[in-house]
């Protein structure tokens, strides 16, 4: 997926690891916010929905009726609604007919931040524990689909109450499109992430301004603990210390842990470099063990429905509700 620059502490590595309960526990009871309540039944079916596409790859029928799905979901939750269509070459040197879709509310709001995930799913399952599985696309229910899920359970909310301020809820396409471990060329953080650098560099509206992007990757696995991802304090520590102290209100700082994670380059990474605007990374990370520092099921056909946990969809989703409600204009 990603290139890591692996940073670990050892609190990390005590913190991070050895979870082995599925479920998600409250350190206290929520306090009373102004904010909706959100639906993980909801935020799930819509993880559902996708997957029932099959793997969105790029140049695919079920990318393509994916596309449209989004798109009109979008419209029906009351958004202004954007499609960018582009063209993108890959590493591999492969042309991808890709979509970026953009769901707008309070458009005319001068004061906006942005909800983002990729919905596009790995070409490959290269992570793989069976060999023979390694050419096969990925389901991608938690890389890809539990983030569009969670957003598009926030956009429902949104219709039905709208916010002091503006909110953009973004679909990048092509980011799972990269380079594995087997790559004999040159690793680079511009194989990652086309559809980003493509609206980071051409925003769906002539001189954008956010106050700032939270993106979300792989937000409903099971046992998924949220570390500080590393570009994120970088570049954009105020929005970390915003949403990881809101979690932590919401009874849910054992699942947003205020330890340091690693450099992964992301989304968030190009719309921090190219679209200066400050991103943060909700992303799980822990030390590598067995096949991968992002959970058991990354790049691999596990990456399915029957792992993912409404819990984590529902902290994550509460925790961003908290935020965009609070927000002030």
């Amino acid at each position: 997926m990603r290139n890591l620059i692996i940073t670990i502490l050892l609190f990390l590595a005590v913190s991070c690891g050895g979870h082995k309960s599925t479920g998600v526990k409250k350190d206290s009871p929520a306090p009373v916010v102004s904010a909706p309540e959100f639906s993980a039944d909801s935020a799930f079916s819509y993880v559902k929905s996708q997957t029932d596409f099959g793997p969105r790859v790029p140049n695919s029928d079920a990318h393509r009726k994916c596309a449209a799905w989004l798109t009109a979901k979008l419209e029906k939750l009351g958004a202004h609604t954007f499609v960018q269509e582009f063209e993108t070459v890959t590493f591999d040197e492969t042309k991808l007919h890709c979509y970026n879709i953009i769901g707008s509310y309070n458009p005319d709001s001068p004061n906006r931040i942005i909800l983002c995930s990729h919905w596009d799913s790995r070409p490959w399952a290269d992570n793989d524990p069976d060999p023979a599985n390694r050419k096969t696309p990925v389901d991608g229910a938690n890389d890809g689909a539990s983030g569009v899920g969670v957003i598009l359970e926030i956009a429902r909310q949104l219709q039905a109450k709208a916010p002091q301020i503006g909110v953009d809820c973004i679909f990048f396409d092509a980011e799972d499109w990269g380079p594995g471990d087997d790559f004999k060329g040159a690793h680079a953080e511009k194989y990652w992430g086309l559809g980003t650098q493509y609206w980071s560099s051409n925003p769906h509206k002539k001189n954008y301004k956010a106050r700032y992007a939270i993106l979300l990757d792989m937000v409903g696995g099971k046992g998924a603990r949220f570390c500080v991802e590393r570009y994120s304090e970088m570049y954009a520590k105020k929005v970390v210390d915003k949403v990881w102290n809101s979690a932590s209100e919401l009874g849910y700082g054992s699942l947003f842990m205020k330890v340091n994670g690693a450099y992964v380059t992301d989304d968030h990474y190009f719309i921090n470099v190219i679209a200066n605007i400050p991103a943060i990374d909700i992303v799980p990370y822990t030390p590598k063990a067995g096949n991968s520092s992002f959970g058991p099921t990354w790049h691999t056909l596990q990456d399915n429905i029957g792992n993912i946990d409404k819990n984590v969809l529902k902290a994550v989703g509460e925790t961003l509700l908290y935020v965009v409600y609070n927000e002030k204009p």
